[in-house]
């Protein structure tokens, strides 16, 4: 709430109360050699190593680490898109359905599927011991990686398991196996607008992980309070966060799952990661939040030191900084980094050293790697697809898998507005949403503007024209080109327009031309377009790079927005109450949500504006990026013109039918 406030403020502070430069004090602009390079990749670059530098800093006692834990639990859960369901709460075991037994040597296999959610099926093997005894056997939670037969791929895994004495829950992804949902929203279909969804598809593998832990903890074999979990890859990475999330978990063996945040944007292996290896990173944190939420139960982090995925140095050091945290409780040989050569995979030491650490920690005994043995990979050993197949005659006829994205973040329904109280209720709440859960990345503390005067002339209005840079935050430097139609000695209203991405040449102004401003006028290239751009074919990964950082282009664009018109009401001639913006197609989302934090913003001119920011991009992520991180939570971007009243939006061209909401709330109040 702090936080909040003082967003808030500084909004109205710099916005309002910020004096006018005079003419004189705004110097013409040489460029020194420290002046911001407005390059994207070092920028991200940057913020990227912030949010790993800084991630458990300044945390020196475990009281230190116990005052802010209950707050980084609870952050993860809402990254993981778990806000929806009772991922905390007491709940019935789920429905359990056995589809046949298979009967091995030493052991037998229950294949079976469970209900996580209504209607949401996991298909499972579960590897029983001959020998278990009743609630006295430990337990072993597979989670598979982004193997395309996932529980076939690892059943050696689980059958060592097995016949070392654990009951062994080997559980498919939605990804892959029998049925195919979908990891690869944003990653390869183009649905950024996951993004702003809230949505993560390791939200639901970390579910339905919870879900089987429930299963086996309801099981007569089981004793409950003997978990582990383990996995590699994107098993791996679920192996961090389940044991984060679910404290039942007694240990975990986490293989080639992480890297610092730091490394993965530094080195782009971010490019070759699923949207299921990173929450949604809405606080800005880094994966040594999430060890040090396992701390202080036993955790083995193996990693290979070649892996084309995560750099080992990356590994050494979330193994360092998370240790800190172990030694905090006391419990230093609680966390273990197993190293081993090659690539993204695993290797019998890892293996053998796996197995000796769950015999350690949940059966008490210590077996030396060597004696706990490895797996067996013979072909004679391994069972057939069909054998371990669950669903003999297809998943039920209502499984929800395949479309589950639509269904496990809960969108609201557009409230109903009856008259300005409610609007103004309604509208102060989501701008504190947003302002903590979209643009929590905006700078708490903006740097100074250090205008510059680039250049003037005579021509291109009745007054001439004058072109201004200022910083918009570290990194990037602004330029804004004012077309002088009313005196400057006097102050007239400004209209900022937002020039478009690969805009034809005058089609700005053309635009100003229909609109008829009759005022002065500003034309502003925020960050992805113009001299502020960055080729196309990076616009995939600068998406997705963003979100990892906690922020999206949008949401980059409405601070450069922000800026520029707190920078032009410092201005000579510009009446500080009299700034509109117009924006054509997508980046009108961005000038209504800019009008939405000013406050002060007398009027909005749309062309074009999107329907809704609930709406797949093109599979190459090039275009125009409407995501901004969790907006449709609690809004979209056609409420947005009845939430900035008594602001004005006047919508040109082609007005979706979205925009009827806005239409009738505004005709309530009487209002355009």
């Amino acid at each position: 709430m702090k936080k909040i406030l003082k967003t808030g403020i500084l909004f109205f502070l710099i916005g309002i109360l910020t004096p006018a430069l005079q003419a004189q004090d705004i110097p013409f602009l040489t460029r020194p050699e420290t002046d911001p390079c407005n390059n994207i990749r070092l920028y991200l670059e940057e913020a990227a190593a912030q949010i790993t530098d800084q991630d458990l800093a300044g945390i020196q006692t475990l009281h230190d680490w116990q005052k802010i834990r209950e707050e980084r639990y609870n952050e993860l859960a809402e990254m993981l898109s778990l806000e929806d369901v009772p991922w905390n709460r007491k709940r019935e075991k789920p429905k359990v359905k056995i589809t046949g037994v298979l009967h091995e040597k030493g052991y037998r296999i229950e294949k079976l599927y469970y209900e996580s959610l209504p209607s949401l099926y996991v298909p499972a093997n579960l590897y029983i011991p001959d020998h278990a005894r009743k609630k006295a056997t430990p337990a072993i939670l597979y989670v598979c990686g982004h193997a395309p037969t996932q529980k076939v791929h690892y059943q050696a895994h689980a059958r060592k398991f097995a016949q070392l004495g654990f009951v062994c829950l080997i559980i498919e992804t939605i990804q892959w196996g029998e049925v195919r949902g979908e990891h690869w929203g944003a990653y390869a279909r183009g649905w950024f607008h996951w993004y702003s969804r809230g949505y993560d598809p390791a939200g639901v593998e970390v579910w339905n992980a919870m879900r089987g832990l429930d299963l086996l903890a309801a099981r007569p074999e089981v004793n409950p309070e003997k978990m582990g979990v383990t996995g590699i890859s994107g098993g791996g990475s679920q192996s961090w966060y389940i044991a984060a999330l679910d404290p039942r978990i007694k240990a975990a063996a986490a293989v080639c799952g992480a890297s610092t945040l730091k490394s993965h944007i530094l080195t782009r292996t971010i490019d070759g990661h699923c949207d299921c290896m990173m929450p949604v990173n809405t606080y800005r944190r880094d994966f040594k939040t999430i060890g040090a939420l396992i701390a202080p139960r036993p955790f083995l982090i193996a990693q290979a030191d070649r892996d084309g995925l995560n750099t080992i140095e990356s590994v050494r050091e979330l193994y360092g900084d998370i240790k800190k945290i172990y030694d905090l409780y006391g419990k230093c040989d609680q966390i273990t980094l197993v190293e081993t050569p090659g690539g993204h995979s695993y290797h019998q030491t890892s293996r053998e050293k796996i197995f000796s650490f769950f015999i350690r920690n949940l059966m008490g005994k210590d077996i030396p790697p060597e004696k706990a043995g490895d797996i067996d990979m013979s072909p004679a050993e391994q069972l057939s697809e069909e054998a371990l197949r669950v669903y003999a005659n297809g998943p039920p006829e209502d499984d929800l898998t395949t479309k589950i994205q639509d269904f496990f973040v809960r969108l609201p329904a557009p409230p109903v507005i009856s008259d300005k109280e409610e609007l103004f209720s309604f509208r102060d709440s989501v701008k504190r949403f947003l302002v903590r859960e979209s643009f929590g990345a905006f700078p708490e503390d903006p740097v100074p503007f250090d205008p510059g005067h680039i250049y003037r002339t005579a021509d291109g209005a009745k007054y001439g024209s004058d072109i201004f840079s200022f910083i918009s935050e570290k990194g990037w430097r602004m330029k804004v080109d004012i077309r002088w139609n009313e005196d400057p000695k006097r102050e007239n209203p400004l209209l900022i327009v937002l020039r478009s991405p690969d805009e034809d040449r005058w089609a700005s102004e053309s635009f100003v031309n229909e609109i008829h401003p009759g005022s002065n006028v500003a034309y502003l290239e925020v960050r992805g377009v113009g001299e502020n751009g960055w080729d196309p074919g990076l616009q995939w990964h600068i998406r997705r790079a963003s979100v990892w950082t906690g922020r999206t282009v949008a949401s980059m664009q409405v601070y450069d927005l922000l800026r520029c018109m707190q920078f032009c009401r410092t201005l000579p001639g510009v009446d500080q109450k009299k700034i509109s913006i117009a924006a054509r197609d997508g980046l009108g989302a961005v000038a209504l949500y800019a009008a939405l934090l000013d406050r002060n913003c007398q009027k909005v001119i749309l062309k074009n504006p999107p329907a809704t920011q609930d709406t797949p991009s093109r599979p190459d992520g090039r275009g125009t990026a409407l995501e901004m991180l969790n907006c449709l939570r609690v809004t979209d971007v056609y409420q947005l013109p009845a939430l900035i009243y008594p602001t004005e939006t006047v919508v040109t061209g082609i007005r979706p039918d979205t925009y009827r909401w806005s239409e009738e709330v505004l005709k309530k109040l009487g209002g355009k």
